[in-house]
This record gives structure tokens, sequence and C-alpha cells, in this order.
């Protein structure tokens, strides 16, 4: 027989803006239902050092800190459900969803979560490398590297902003492009060129990360020029790769407006186009990506979920 499970608020994603969501909807007394997805806790469950979530004054460990938040959920009453959702039908409430399993949940109201990966070059070395001097996160990662040499790779409003924030951290700031001219907005360029502290590296295609030492962190970058066809090598301490990301909306197509892959909200809100639907964290934010503004927009779709579950309890009685 196939499964099924009812609840006032399901929650699709368990990193920081879904669990923060069953926190709060968890003790509104709503009995929410998180669906892990592929990868259980997001993101940070492959992030080593975090230094900039509020309220730990040490360095900690993006894994334990997703541990502790799902703890916490399950403790003040979320179900946590260790399957990836498959097909969705919006068009009615309560509203059906289906994992891939054949696993059937029905939901009052629904909040997403399911968050946004970086996209990688896809070398080898980058994977071996990933936390040991490779990231996708200079916001997240680039205060360890304090009067480093850097590098960063992309050509787009990412790379352009990525290589700028880096100059408050590193006197040495590269940024490496596989073509001729940048993607990013004139505005962003002219304050990347006028940067004393940034030099481009233009045609130039990324073969290899180097590591070295030990322990074993990154050391350089392989290089082919991409019209000469020549090899070169830079040494560095850390690299950027900034080429974008993919929000996990693929099952929404069609069903919710989107920008570029990323769910439209109402502002202000984390309403989207269908009353009962909501959307948190990096699902929906092509801008800022940070375990605590994720957090805070899950708060923000329970509450809101809270609010349109009690008001449609009321429609209904007043309608009996």
């Amino acid at each position: 027989m196939t499964a099924t499970h009812s609840t006032r608020l399901l929650i699709l994603g368990s990193g920081p803006a879904g669990l923060s969501a069953a926190i709060y909807g968890a003790r509104a007394g709503l009995a929410p239902i998180v669906v892990q997805g592929l990868q259980p806790g997001g993101q940070l469950t492959i992030t080593t050092d975090v230094e900039n979530y509020p309220g730990f004054r040490d360095v900690i460990q993006g894994p334990w800190l997703m541990e502790e938040m799902q703890a916490q959920a399950e403790h003040v009453g979320t179900q946590m459900m260790y399957d990836q959702i498959v097909e969705v039908d919006l068009s009615k409430r309560p509203f059906r969803l289906t994992g891939d399993g054949g696993t059937e949940y029905f939901a009052d109201a629904l909040v997403i979560a399911t968050g946004a990966q970086a996209k990688w070059l896809g070398l080898e070395s980058e994977i071996l490398l990933q936390g040991k001097g490779v990231s996708a996160c200079a916001t997240c990662d680039g205060f360890f590297y304090r009067g480093k040499k850097v590098v960063v790779i992309g050509g787009g409003n990412t790379a352009v902003e990525e290589a700028l924030y880096l100059t408050n951290h590193s006197h040495d700031v590269t940024l490496i492009h596989r073509r001729d001219s940048f993607r990013a907005e004139k505005i962003l360029q002219d304050r990347l060129f006028a940067h004393p502290n940034i030099k481009v590296l233009w045609n130039k295609a990324v073969d290899r990360f180097v590591g070295g030492g030990d322990p074993e962190g990154l050391v350089g970058v392989d290089l082919t020029d991409t019209v000469t066809g020549e090899k070169s090598h830079i040494p560095t301490d850390g690299a950027f790769v900034a080429i974008g990301h993919k929000p996990a909306t693929e099952l929404f197509e069609g069903l919710l407006p989107m920008d570029e892959g990323y769910l439209l909200i109402e502002k202000g809100t984390s309403r989207t186009s269908i009353p009962g639907v909501f959307a948190a964290g990096d699902v929906t934010d092509k801008i800022y990506r940070q375990a605590v503004t994720a957090a805070g927009m899950g708060c923000m779709a329970a509450l809101d979920a809270e609010r349109f579950l009690a008001e449609a309890d009321f429609e209904m009685a007043a309608a009996e």
C-alpha cells in the first residue's frame, strides 16, 4: 500500500530556511513535516568552518550547525522524512506531493525551501580541494584569506562582485575569465577596472586546481589560454568559483512564476502566486545566499503560513 501523510504545514528542504520554518511552525502547533530532499541539511553540510553565523564566538562546523538545527526542530515537534519529492499538485488544497518511492503528502500549506546549488567547473581537482582553498562563496570564506593571494573564476556579475568583495581581505585578487570581455553590468566593470588590487587574466580556462603542503591545501591554478593554447600556472592561496547558482525549482516549472529559475515572491513576504504556497531561502534569493538570511526567511515563511491557515480556518468556520 502507498504510504500517505497529512499535515497542516509541509516543508521541502532541510537547510537553514527549511529547519527555521519547521521550528517556528512547530512552536505554532502546526506539527510540520520536513521532506529532507537529496542533500539533508543543505549546503552547510559541505561547509567546514563557519565563522559568520550569529551566536558563536568560535569557528563552528557547518554539519554540526545543521545537526543542531534539526535536533531543535524535532525537539519542538517536527517530523523529518527522508524522501525526495518528484511530483506536485498545487491546483487545490490540500496540496498533494509525491515522493520518489510513491509516498504521498497532503498539506494545507507548503513552504518551498529547496535551496540553490553553486555551479562548479566539474574538475576532479576542484572536488578534492573544496574546503581546502577552493570555494564558491567569497562572503562565506573570504575572511580566511586575509592578506593572502586569491583568484576568482568567472565573468558575470557574481564573479565581479566576489572579486570586489575580496579586496576587503586581500591586496592581490586575480579575476580569471575564459573570454575577452565580461558579461557583468557596466557599473560593476568600471569599479573593478578602477581597483588597484585587482588584475584580470583574459582568455584563460582553469585546467586544474593544484594542491600541496601538509595538510594539503590549494597552492596554485593551472591554466590554458583559450586562444593560443598556451599553458601557464599561477600560485594562489584561495580560489573562488563564481559562475552562478542553480536553484532547485525544476518541480515548479510552469506552476509558479520564476526569474532565472528563482521563485518570485511578493515583496516583503514569503508568499508566492498560489495562496498557501510560500518560498524561503536560496530558492528565492539570488543576492545574499547566506545561512542567516535563509534562516530569517524561513521564519517569515512559517509566520506567513500560520497567518494564512488561521484566516482559512476562520473563513471555513464562518461559512458553516
